[in-house]
């Protein structure tokens, strides 16, 4: 009789721990999406013209603030999945922006080339130093970031470097494909490609596993340092790659651009859902945390036209820094509370 009393107050107290569980890990996992409905319905709303085509796919989607972060979030979220940090992509954004620059000469072909490789050959580095070494991320990117940005004074000159307009590289900013404006175009196609990597590749699995114990992973036969490698050189390529844009977009490269860019696409992993401390993470949630994070500071942009609030550049990277904040305390508490739960109605 006792063994059948005690049953059910423990189907009792396990219910409701089980519930808070699941409620705690689906807003960790979707409350960004439904932020980001809650905006554009605001935005909607408010701003006349904002929901049409040409100005939403050319000028909000098509953004640096929404395109090139978003491709440096896709490689800082495998890299935040393995439990590591890139903060070097800022800078190698700049530098390959003003190679770009220099080889813009040669065409699309030529100058994008030329970034991705510079990005690569970073993110090699990079891996090199922290797969086979075992170098600290947090150190080896700093110091590759340092190295980055003053490489790109060195190859401009500490000047800005324009883009030869008698080639055709500026094309890859002005150009529109299957009714998308190119550097959408490439957002969506590196999103897809990452998504594909990690939902249906061995890739992904690769990944979490290795995030979620390196030691656990190593002993089942995974190759921790070489998949390490290959998460590091992504990042770096897909930095190159949002340099190469960048060159597009503003018709040159500066070697001063892209300050602060690490953080805001560390801030869009972690606003999709990714855990900081590694092995849980999602591609389609750091894509939500871009678009999320784009479309705030679109709003404060004309909201500073409504003449209702005036936040210059500083005070947004004080509301970003600051939002930031938020969602990791409330990703802290909401892992916290899914995991004592959790252990509560085991």
């Amino acid at each position: 009789m006792a063994t059948a009393s005690a049953e059910p107050g423990a189907a009792t107290s396990g219910g409701p721990s089980a519930a808070r569980a699941r409620a705690a890990s689906a807003i960790q996992r979707q409350g960004a999406l439904v932020a980001l409905v809650l905006l554009v319905a605001f935005a909607a709303l408010r701003y006349d013209g904002f929901f049409t085509a040409d100005y939403l796919l050319k000028v909000v989607l098509a953004s640096p603030q929404i395109v090139c972060i978003g491709l440096i979030a896709l490689g800082m979220t495998f890299v935040i999945m393995l439990g590591e940090i890139d903060l070097s992509v800022g800078a190698v954004a700049a530098m390959t922006a003003v190679i770009a620059a220099e080889n813009s000469g040669g065409g699309i072909v030529t100058g994008v080339g030329a970034a991705v490789l510079a990005g690569l050959a970073f993110g090699i580095l990079n891996g090199v130093l922290i797969a086979y070494l075992r170098l600290p991320s947090f150190i080896v990117t700093l110091a590759t970031l340092l190295a980055a940005r003053g490489l790109a004074l060195i190859l401009s000159d500490n000047a800005t470097v324009a883009v030869d307009y008698t080639s055709n590289y500026l094309q890859l900013a002005n150009r529109e494909l299957l009714g998308l404006p190119v550097p959408l175009l490439i957002l969506v196609v590196a999103y897809v490609v990452g998504v594909v990597m990690f939902r249906f590749a061995r890739f992904g699995r690769h990944v979490l596993a290795v995030g979620g114990n390196q030691e656990a992973a190593a002993l089942m036969g995974l190759p921790v340092p070489r998949i390490k490698l290959i998460v590091f050189a992504l990042s770096g390529a897909l930095a190159g790659l949002a340099g190469a844009v960048l060159t597009a977009k503003i018709g040159s490269g500066a070697p001063l651009e892209a300050a602060g860019w690490e953080l805001s696409a560390i801030a869009a992993v972690v606003v999709g859902g990714t855990l900081l401390t590694g092995g849980l993470g999602s591609v389609g949630g750091t894509l939500v945390g871009v678009l999320l994070l784009g479309l705030i500071f679109t709003i404060i942009n004309f909201e500073n036209g409504e003449g209702l609030v005036s936040l210059n550049a500083y005070w947004q990277t004080v509301v970003r820094g600051l939002f930031l904040l938020l969602v990791v305390v409330l990703q802290s508490r909401l892992a916290r509370g899914g995991t004592t739960a959790a252990a509560r109605s085991g």
